[in-house]
């Protein structure tokens, strides 16, 4: 079993930046491709990003990319999701999660463990 626990949201201006950190827990951090998802009020939750085990390879949805940037430091079992430039339409519960592959996946299905969420409001 893996715990995931997000940190960094809150409420920022337009323009501006956060960076969500996601720590991981319990069982091993190895092996495992992580992601980012975000789910906004009265919608469904949407891919963001996601890196492999190795971080020798990202993918970002096409509304981020540019902007955001997903890393990962598997010595202290985190990742993390730099958000630059910041849009009111970026406001959302942001989700990390990790699968039991090395591999990254854009599809929620696709992951075993999740975190619980932290908030960002992006304000004008």
């Amino acid at each position: 079993q893996v715990q995931l626990v997000e940190s960094g949201g809150g409420l920022v201006q337009a323009g501006g930046s956060l960076r969500l950190s996601c720590a991981a827990s319990g069982r091993t951090f190895s092996n495992q491709a992580m992601g980012w998802f975000r789910q906004a009020p009265g919608k469904e939750r949407k891919f963001v990003a996601t890196i492999t085990w190795s971080a020798d390879s990202t993918n970002y949805a096409d509304s981020v990319k540019g902007r955001f940037t997903i890393s990962r430091d598997n010595a202290k079992n985190t990742v993390y999701l730099q958000m630059n430039s910041l849009k009111l339409e970026d406001t959302a519960v942001y989700y990390c999660a990790a699968r039991r592959t090395p591999y990254r996946s854009i599809w929620p299905n696709d992951y075993d463990y999740w975190g619980q969420g932290t908030q960002v409001t992006v304000s004008s």
